[in-house]
């Protein structure tokens, strides 16, 4: 197995072969620059290490990789125009650098562009990775439209939250890490086994970044922090603190959280205190701690070899540790 910055490296020198300049220009060149704003290239990394795990090699799983990262990215372009973003890993997000228009539409082809990487598979493989694309690309529309919903109802439960991230975030974690395996040609039982894994996984990941998009420093999470603070957005620090803290904190968090008048930086400061003092941003820390040490008993029980598992235990540990 190769180490993690090995993969990373392959995959960005394989990547700006994709990111060509076309016409019209005004069509790709948002494209290639939100593909070359940076990131943590987390989910292509894990399909071409997966590939590996299964005896495969990491070259041919780069188009399954870089569909993987051209849907991530498509997907974040979307994403920051629903929710009015100004910034996307520290820059300006697409909408803000060009238009609704051009962010709409040069979208758009990103998600044809992810599909039509996978016409250089052979039938069957082209089948397989299709097949978990569509099924992956709808569950995270729908997560996003639950995640959009969640803004205006005042009943969301910490399992709704939690099918929401699921679908919005975990599956593409899953998908992935699966395509490394179909295109490794692994065994049907070991491709389903490793998708769970990177779904718990994928989870462990999306908590963190909640707890990071109210705690983390704005100068590496490259996010505006307190971004799902100010527009009301029923995270699991938000669900956590009206279980776990006391009347006057569930007052205060509805009362801060529905003030429009209250300026964000006030909000977001206030907010967060309720998130320490009620104990939710430590319940969240462990609920990452305990979605990442689920994952690692189902990759645990696959019959690969002890250092491969390791290499993606070590992954997953990096995950849960992150700061960014």
């Amino acid at each position: 197995m190769q180490h993690i910055e090995h993969y990373q490296k392959s995959f960005l020198s394989y990547l700006e072969g994709f990111t060509i300049n076309k016409e019209p220009e005004n069509l790709y060149r948002p494209i290639n620059y939100i593909l070359e704003l940076g990131g943590k290239r987390l989910r292509p990394i894990l399909t071409l290490m997966t590939a590996e795990v299964f005896g495969g090699q990491a070259e041919k799983a780069m188009d399954a990789a870089l569909s993987i990262e051209v849907f991530h990215n498509f997907s974040l372009v979307h994403d920051d125009i629903m929710d009015d973003a100004p910034l996307r890993r520290g820059a300006e997000t697409v909408h803000e650098k060009w238009n609704l228009n051009t962010g709409i539409l040069s979208g758009d082809a990103m998600l044809i562009m992810a599909y039509q990487l996978f016409e250089n598979y052979e039938a069957k493989t082209f089948q397989d990775l299709a097949k978990l694309f569509s099924k992956t690309a709808l569950e995270v529309c729908e997560g996003q439209q639950y995640d959009i919903d969640f803004e205006t109802r005042d009943d969301v439960t910490i399992s709704e939250y939690l099918k929401m991230i699921e679908y919005k975030t975990a599956v593409l974690v899953g998908a992935a890490i699966k395509m490394g395996a179909i295109v490794a040609k692994a065994s049907d039982e070991d491709q389903n086994s490793i998708y769970e894994f990177g779904r718990l996984l994928g989870i462990a990941f999306q908590l963190q970044d909640d707890y990071l998009d109210a705690f983390g420093n704005p100068e590496t999470f490259g996010k505006q922090v307190g971004g799902d603070i100010i527009e009301n957005k029923k995270t699991y620090l938000y669900l956590k603190t009206l279980e776990l803290g006391s009347n006057e904190d569930r007052l205060n968090l509805r009362t801060f959280m529905s003030n429009s008048e209250l300026p964000n930086a006030n909000k977001v400061e206030k907010v967060r205190e309720l998130f320490t003092n009620s104990g939710a941003a430590e319940a969240t820390q462990n609920a990452v701690k305990d979605y990442t040490n689920k994952a690692f008993e189902v990759l645990e029980a696959i019959d690969i070899p002890d250092d491969k598992k390791q290499s993606l235990r070590l992954f997953g540990e990096q995950l849960m540790n992150r700061r960014v």
